[in-house]
């Protein structure tokens, strides 16, 4: 049982050893431990204030990105209506001016037609005088040919003169 019990010796300088090395523990042990785990509990802190502060501003970020993206589909939405707007002003002149051209070339084509066939009527009458004229001639010439004729044409006309 001697084993089990301790003698007073042994518990005085277990005592005493234990009490120098918890005084040479808190002299030059302990501070530096508790320094260097406050100090490891300040970076944690500042690191999860810096970790918040970079979600904060990510969300910013991400917020601000919405927004831009936003004001870019505005301005694209404005930018094709524009062109939009513009291809059918275009068109629309494109079209007017076709049609003016179009009525102009028309206009153009009915005047030549009228020249041209004013120029084919007066053709047409020259044409028809000089047969009369030749038809005439001809005939004028088959019933004058003889002198008894000529004096018969004119006594006939001198006849109608005195009738009218």
């Amino acid at each position: 049982m001697d084993l089990v019990i301790p003698s007073i010796g042994l518990i005085f300088w277990t005592s005493l050893v234990f009490i120098i090395l918890l005084f040479l523990l808190g002299k030059f042990a302990w501070k530096p431990i508790l320094s260097s785990v406050k100090e490891r509990e300040t970076k944690i802190e500042s690191a999860l204030e810096a970790s918040k502060k970079a979600r904060e501003e990510m969300a910013a970020l991400k917020s601000q990105n919405e927004d831009l993206r936003k004001e870019a589909l505005v301005e694209r939405d404005a930018l094709l209506k524009e062109a939009r707007e513009m291809k059918d002003k275009i068109v629309a002149e494109a079209k007017n001016t076709a049609k003016e051209e179009g009525e102009r070339v028309i206009e153009s084509a009915r005047e030549v037609i009228t020249n041209e066939k004013m120029a084919a009527v007066t053709e047409i009458k020259n044409q028809v005088a000089t047969l009369s004229i030749e038809i005439a001639e001809k005939i004028v010439k088959e019933k004058l040919s003889t002198d008894e004729k000529q004096k018969t044409l004119v006594d006939g006309l001198v006849k109608e003169i005195n009738l009218n």
